[in-house]
């Protein structure tokens, strides 16, 4: 009996919680417990088998997360498709031929929509597969808020504006994230995302040959570091040089862990806004210190500045739409 009352208790709890967010527009993560029970396990089945296929899409899945929060918040912004009267955020210089795993999250909506139609916004979906491709490369797990509605709108300009570059310096960097309300310390354990993934020799060859127009290379790279990376992407002007694609984390490079802080420390950080958050003094290389010597600080850290950039000005309540398919608005705009 006690069992039960206990059992009871956190139904009452939790309804009380679903309903309080919703008179007050606030995420919650028991926002589908009564509506989709079954929307968190119905997207890591997705993340799961695609990472399986492919373990570079677990990177893909985080990256698009990440995309679509830094644009006019976390609304699913990123998915739309252009249309003949409708300009989306695909195209924008940050994305294009950059962003992937589009495939895969209408994979995941059509799943859910199969299971209870008209309830899950595409929003949310990018928010658990972010989380849920992390903890299957073996990072973290935080709960994810819940809530998020999703845009009728979307803007190539805030894209182009919005997102950091890859030769960012360090202010460049603090400022882009303070501009969506995370501080220095989310910028720099969101960082690590880049321990998976891969990044194409067009975002980091000028470091490899021409640093700050120097005609030389940046010397904070590593000697042996440094030739194997002139040999994967030699100095040419040949497009399949440029696509060419190198391990954001050559040492474990579908594993989540702290070795991305490890390299930073040995001048094996691959791009140029990886590398300037330990050469450049101040807090950054201190940070970037303790989460090489500490990935339980990292993956702690890591979490909350996710649940952070999760909260970046979500549409709730009456605002937006939960869209029936993740790559058009509901009225097809």
């Amino acid at each position: 009996m006690e069992s039960c009352s206990e059992y009871f208790k956190f139904v009452i709890a939790n309804s009380m919680l679903f309903i309080m967010s919703i008179v007050q527009g606030q995420l919650t993560p028991s926002f589908y417990l009564f509506t989709c029970p079954q929307a968190e396990f119905i997207i890591l089945s997705g993340v799961e088998r695609a990472v399986q296929n492919e373990p570079r899409l677990a990177a893909s899945l985080l990256r698009l997360h990440f995309h679509d929060c830094f644009v006019n918040g976390c609304d699913a912004s990123v998915l739309l498709d252009d249309t003949p009267s409708f300009t989306g955020e695909k195209t924008a210089g940050p994305n294009q031929n950059s962003i992937r795993g589009f495939q895969v999250i209408d994979q995941i909506k059509s799943d859910l929509e199969s299971a209870c139609s008209g309830i899950v916004s595409c929003a949310d979906i990018l928010a658990v597969a972010a989380r849920d491709s992390v903890v299957v490369s073996g990072g973290p797990f935080w709960q994810v808020l819940l809530g998020r509605r999703d845009s009728i709108t979307a803007s190539k300009t805030a894209a182009n504006n919005f997102l950091p570059n890859p030769a960012s310096d360090v202010s460049t960097l603090i400022s882009k994230f303070q501009a969506v309300g995370l501080s220095e310390h989310d910028m720099i354990a969101l960082s690590g995302a880049h321990t998976i993934g891969k990044a194409k020799c067009s975002s980091f060859s000028q470091r490899l040959f021409n640093q700050s127009g120097s005609g030389k290379p940046d010397i904070s790279i590593e000697s042996n570091f440094l030739s194997a990376l002139q040999q994967l992407c030699p100095q040419s002007s040949s497009s399949s040089n440029a696509n060419s694609l190198a391990p954001l984390d050559f040492a474990s490079p579908t594993q989540f862990d702290n070795q991305y802080y490890v390299n930073l420390l040995s001048g094996r950080g691959l791009l140029n806004s990886d590398e300037v958050l330990f050469t450049t003094a101040g807090s950054t290389k201190d940070t970037v210190q303790l989460y090489g010597f500490d990935q339980f600080s990292f993956f702690r850290n890591f979490a909350a500045s996710m649940i952070n950039m999760g909260n970046i000005s979500p549409l709730t309540g009456s605002s937006g739409e939960i869209r029936n398919n993740c790559r058009f608005t509901n009225s097809g705009l």
